[in-house]
């Protein structure tokens, strides 16, 4: 098994594994490839001692997450300068080499590299809990979220059954007033179109069609 490989046992699985020369690491060793954002990992105990930043946006406040973890600044520090100071190492230097240079200069300036090793891994450590706890506010936010998808098109299903309803509802009403309106409007026939419009238009207690048109209704 090659060394990049190993990594992904190391802390509980916390390191990313990646191939080398890849410009940007993708897949955490916890997490399966293919997975997505809300796969279940394993439990992971309370590493903040104080409530972490949003990442609003998406944006990650690295010090905000750091401090509630209860990491000293000052060794973070560390950790930071140990990095800038291999990125300051040309790219052709062999690993020994660089590992001999490093470690001389952190010696020089009395920096136990144990020291900057807990704190490296007492980082990733912090990243960990943070992704952990984003997913699982995320899946939570989710399973509430179709929770309530489904009671609105619950909803929204049941309205639309009663509409349906009622519109079957008013076909069948208005079907039988007008089968009614034939047998009424067959007695009126009877007595001749121009006395009935002259009755309608003598009455007060009949209103002028004319006046007071609706939609036409058709027989059914």
């Amino acid at each position: 098994m090659s060394e990049h490989k190993t990594w992904g046992s190391t802390v509980l699985g916390w390191f990313i594994v990646r191939d080398e020369g890849d410009a940007e690491p993708a897949v955490p060793a916890s997490q399966p490839e293919g997975a997505g954002p809300d796969t279940a990992a394993a439990p992971l105990p309370d590493v903040f001692q104080s409530t972490p930043p949003p990442a609003s946006g998406g944006q990650v406040d690295f010090d905000g997450v750091f401090n509630a973890a209860g990491l000293d600044h000052e060794a973070r520090n560390r950790v930071g300068k140990a990095g800038e100071l291999l990125s300051s190492l040309p790219a052709d230097t062999s690993v020994a080499v660089r590992k001999q240079i490093v470690e001389a200069s952190l010696r020089a300036f009395g920096v136990p590299i144990e020291q900057i090793i807990e704190t490296g891994v007492a980082e990733i450590q912090a990243l960990e809990g943070y992704i952990r706890s984003g997913a699982a506010d995320a899946r939570k936010l989710r399973d509430e979220s179709a929770q309530r998808i489904q009671q609105y098109e619950n909803e929204i299903k049941n309205i639309r059954t009663v509409l349906d309803q009622r519109d079957a509802e008013q076909q069948a009403v208005a079907a039988a007033c007008n089968s009614k309106k034939l047998e009424v409007q067959h007695v009126l026939e009877f007595f001749g179109q121009e006395a009935v419009a002259r009755v309608v238009r003598d009455s007060p207690k009949l209103l002028d069609p004319a006046a007071h048109q609706a939609t036409p209704t058709t027989e059914r």
